[in-house]
C-alpha cells in the first residue's frame, strides 16, 4: 500500500479540523444566546427605570446623561465577569494546545481584543434600549405615580 504523504498528514489533523468546526458552531450558538440575553436585559432594565428615567428628565438630564448613567452599571459586570472568565479560558485554550507540536503563542491582547467587541456590542444594545427609553416623554412614564 502506498499514500501521498500529504494525504497522511492531513489525517493526522482530521480530529483536530472537528474540533475546531465544533467548537465555532458552539460559539456562534453561544454569542447569539448571549445577544439574545443581553438584549433582554437591557430592554428590562429600561422597562424597570422608566420612571427613574423620568424623573431625571424632569429634572434637567439630557438623553446622553440617562444613557452614560445606565450603561456604568452594566458595564461594571461586564468587567467582572471578563475578569473571572479570563483566567478560566487561558487555562483551557493552554491544556487545549498543549498536544500541538508547534503551539501558539497565547497573547494576552486575543483577550483584550475579544472583551473590547463584546463590550462594544453590549454598549451598542444598551444604547438603543435606553436611548429609546429616555426619549419617550416623562410625562407618560410619571402618570400613575
Amino acid at each position: 500500500e502506498y499514500e501521498f504523504l500529504n494525504d497522511k498528514i492531513n489525517n493526522f489533523y482530521q480530529k483536530e479540523r472537528k474540533t475546531a468546526s465544533l467548537v465555532l458552531y458552539a460559539t456562534i450558538l453561544a454569542i447569539i444566546i448571549a445577544l439574545l440575553g443581553l438584549y433582554g436585559l437591557a430592554s428590562h432594565t429600561a422597562e424597570q427605570r422608566t420612571k427613574e428615567i423620568g424623573i431625571r428628565k424632569v429634572l434637567g438630564a439630557s438623553v446622553t446623561e440617562v444613557v452614560l448613567f445606565l450603561i456604568r452599571d452594566i458595564t461594571r459586570w461586564f468587567l467582572l465577569s471578563n475578569l473571572l472568565a479570563w483566567p478560566v479560558a487561558y487555562m483551557v485554550t493552554k491544556n487545549w494546545v498543549e498536544n500541538f507540536a508547534y503551539r501558539p503563542v497565547i497573547s494576552i491582547w486575543i483577550f483584550i481584543a475579544s472583551a473590547i467587541i463584546a463590550l462594544t456590542i453590549a454598549v451598542l444594545t444598551i444604547i438603543y434600549q435606553v436611548s429609546k427609553a429616555a426619549r419617550r416623554n416623562p410625562v407618560t412614564s410619571l402618570r400613575y405615580e
